[in-house]
This record gives C-alpha cells, structure tokens and sequence, in this order.
C-alpha cells in the first residue's frame, strides 16, 4: 500500500500529467527526437530531408511534441569542465518528508545543482551537483543544502568521470 505521507506518492506536477496524457510516439516521431538529440539546430528542412518526410510533415510533428511536452526546449550541451565546474558529485539526502515542497524549491535555486530527483530507497533525494574546486563543493553541500530546515542527512559521491550515452531516451 502506498505511503501517502511520502512527497511522491501525492499529486505530481503538471508536466509529469502532461507527460502520461501524451500520445505514443511512433517510428517517425522516435527517429525526429534521436535526430533533433543529436542536434538541436538543425533546420526543419535538414531534418525533413534526413528523414524523408515533407518539411510540413516535419514542422506538424516538432510543434506536436513540443505542446505535449515530449520535447521541453531546445539547449546547448556545455562541458562542465570548460565552463568552469571542474568537480562534479551525486549528493544524496535524506529529509522530513513534510518539508520536501519547501526543500525543492531551495535546491531549486541553488546555482550548482544541475538534477534534482526524488526517489524511492535508501535516501529520498539524489542530486547532480558541480562547482568550480572541492572547496566550493564543500560550501554547497555543508553550508547550504546540509542547513535547509528538514535535511536529515546527507551523502556525497565524487564524480572521477563521467560518460553520457547518446541516445538513451528511445533505444528499442
């Protein structure tokens, strides 16, 4: 039976909904997000060309998935590294489970954290997190996450590489 005390098992938020609502994607559909997740910029009429559909079929089907919410924007893919942000780790927490709303919205301001997912198991939250050297790591996680009013505890993980697969969102 679920825990109705826990933040996840209450009402998500509009974009989750949005996201169940959604129709299923079929092959075209599939093959237009592995190619704009390969490169966002590249021009309805690239794309149309690449996979042998009309540049109107294309534009109908972009702005389709982009209302129902399957494609959420349009970003650049930044090297941490080059911007500055040479340590990254997975921050684990551990909260009062009737403080999570007011906890998510800090995470949520706190430049450095990059992901912020909440899970079920050992910890209750599991964030990405980068910063420019150890020292600045340790100010966010024991200055600012660690003190927010219904932090329990925390975990840190240090990152010593890491790989992200291409198309990892719609493999077969």
């Amino acid at each position: 039976m679920p825990d109705q005390s826990h933040p996840s098992s209450r009402g998500g938020s509009e974009a989750t909904s949005a996201r169940h609502l959604a129709q299923p994607l079929d092959a075209v559909d599939r093959r237009i997000v592995d190619q704009l997740t390969e490169d966002g910029r590249m021009s309805m009429r690239t794309l149309a060309e690449t996979l042998h559909i009309s540049r109107a079929n294309a534009y109908a089907r972009v702005e389709r998935l982009r209302e129902s919410g399957v494609i959420r924007g349009f970003r650049a893919d930044l090297d941490p590294v080059a911007t500055g942000l040479g340590t990254s780790a997975y921050v684990t927490l551990n909260v009062r489970q009737a403080d999570w709303r007011e906890i998510r919205e800090h995470l949520l301001s706190l430049p450095g954290v990059v992901h912020i997912a909440l899970v079920g198991g050992e910890f209750d939250v599991v964030l990405l997190v980068r910063a420019r050297d150890n020292a600045d790591l340790g100010r966010l996680v024991l200055d600012e996450i660690q003190g927010l009013p219904g932090v329990v505890n925390t975990r840190t993980l240090l990152v010593f590489e890491e790989h992200s697969p291409r198309h990892a969102l719609l493999s077969d």
